[in-house]
C-alpha cells in the first residue's frame, strides 16, 4: 500500500444496524450512484460513499469525463499507442493527476481487458487499514472479457462470482508493462457495476461491511461542495493537518513566514476536511469544511488573503499559478474557485503539502 503519512484521532459516528438490515444498507450503498447519481449528489459522491470507513485520503478520476474533454475516440479495441497519447494529453492538461491507474493503463488495457480508455471513473481510497482502488463500469461494459483475461493471465478465479480474484505480486511483474501492487487483487460485482482492486485481498473482500455509507462529516462536506470534478483529491482533517500543513516545510524560514501572514490575515482555524477539486468549466475549486458556521466565515477571508500571496513550500506566489474568482461561506464549508493561469498545473501542485491555504 502506497504510504499516505501518520494517521491518529479518527473520530467516527457509528450508525447501528440489525441483521440482514446491514446487508440491505450495503447493497443500497454500493448501487446508489447508478441510481440516483445525478439527481442528489455528484458521482464523485456517490463514489465516496463507497470508500472504507477509515479512509483517509481520497483520489478521483471522471475518465469519462475526461476522454469527453479530450474528444477521444477509445474502446476496448484502441491500441496501446492510442491509450499512451490519450494519458499524454490528460497529463498536459492535467486532468488525471490523481489516478492510481494512469502508469498502468497501457498494461491493464492489452492484459487485462479495462483501462481508463473504456471505464467510467475511478477512485483510490487510501487510510490506515487498506487501500482500494474503485472503478465505475459503463452500463453496456464487457464484465466477461474481463473475467476471461484473468483466467488468462493466470489470477485465481473466486467461488463465487463477486468474490475476489487472487493474483499477486509476482504475477504483475510477469504482464506486458508495469501495472500497481493495487490490481494484485481484483473483485467484479456486475450487478452493481464495480470493479475492485487492491494490493491486500483480505481487506479487499472485507471493504464492503466497512463502507462509509451516508456518513456526513468534513468528507462529505467538502466533496459535496466541491460538486462536478473530472480529478479531484480529498482528504480528512486529520490527514490535512499532519500532510498539507505548513508543519511539513523542511524550511524553518517558510513556516516562521508562514505563521506571520497567518496572523496578518487574522487567523485560521483546523480543518475538518480539504478537498481541490478540476472543474469541467476549466477552473479548479478548493473547499474546506471547519468545526461551525463562525469558523467557516472567519476562515473564507483569512484563506482566501492566503491564496493570493506568497506560495511557502510551493514557490514563489500563487498568482503565479491562478488568481481567487471567488471565495464563500455556506454553512461550515469555505470554497475557493480558482482561475488557472495558461498551463499552470494547479491540481498536480496543490493538492501535496505544505500548501498555506490549507495549513492548520
Amino acid at each position: 500500500m502506497r504510504s499516505i503519512g501518520v494517521l491518529s484521532g479518527w473520530s467516527r459516528r457509528r450508525w447501528l444496524v440489525v441483521g440482514l438490515t446491514l446487508a440491505l444498507v450495503v447493497v443500497a450503498a454500493v448501487v446508489v450512484w447508478r441510481v440516483v447519481g445525478g439527481e442528489d449528489r455528484t458521482r464523485f459522491a456517490e463514489a465516496v460513499a463507497l470508500a472504507p470507513a477509515s479512509t483517509a485520503r481520497f483520489s478521483w478520476t471522471d475518465w469519462a469525463g475526461v476522454r469527453d474533454e479530450l474528444d477521444a475516440d477509445l474502446s476496448a479495441s484502441s491500441s496501446t499507442q492510442d491509450i499512451e497519447d490519450f494519458l499524454l494529453e490528460a497529463f498536459d492538461r492535467d486532468l488525471a493527476p490523481v489516478s492510481a491507474l494512469e502508469e498502468s493503463a497501457p498494461a491493464i488495457h492489452a492484459d487485462l481487458g479495462f483501462s481508463p480508455a473504456t471505464i467510467d471513473w475511478e477512485l483510490f481510497a487510501q487510510g490506515e487499514d487498506g487501500a482500494v482502488v474503485i472503478i465505475g463500469l459503463p452500463e453496456d461494459f464487457d464484465v466477461e472479457r474481463v473475467r476471461n483475461r484473468l483466467r488468462g493471465v493466470g489470477f485465481e478465479e473466486p467461488d463465487d462470482a463477486d468474490g475476489v480474484w487472487r493474483g499477486g505480486a509476482d504475477l504483475l511483474q510477469g504482464l506486458s508493462g508495469p501495472v500497481t501492487p493495487e490490481l494484485a487483487a481484483i473483485q467484479i460485482d456486475e450487478d452493481a457495476g464495480l470493479l475492485l482492486g487492491s494490493d491486500d485481498p483480505d481487506f479487499l473482500a472485507a471493504r464492503a461491511g466497512d463502507a462509509r455509507g451516508d456518513r456526513e462529516d468534513g468528507i462529505s462536506d467538502v466533496v459535496d461542495a466541491a460538486g462536478e470534478a473530472l480529478s479531484a483529491s480529498a482528504y480528512t482533517g486529520d490527514y490535512t493537518c499532519a500532510e498539507l500543513s505548513m508543519t511539513t516545510s523542511p524550511d524553518p524560514a517558510d513556516q516562521t513566514r508562514a505563521a506571520e501572514l497567518i496572523e496578518e490575515a487574522g487567523g485560521i482555524h483546523p480543518v475538518a476536511g480539504y478537498a481541490i477539486a478540476a472543474r469541467p468549466d476549466g477552473d479548479i475549486r478548493v473547499t474546506l469544511a471547519f468545526e461551525n458556521e463562525d469558523q467557516a466565515r472567519a476562515d473564507a477571508d483569512s484563506r482566501s488573503q492566503l491564496a493570493a500571496g506568497p506560495a511557502l513550500g510551493q514557490g514563489g506566489a500563487f498568482a503565479d499559478s491562478f488568481t481567487v474568482a471567488r471565495a464563500s461561506a455556506r454553512g461550515r464549508v469555505v470554497t475557493l474557485d480558482l482561475a488557472p493561469e495558461p498551463d499552470a498545473f494547479v491540481l498536480s501542485n496543490f493538492n501535496h503539502g505544505p500548501v498555506l491555504f490549507a495549513t492548520c
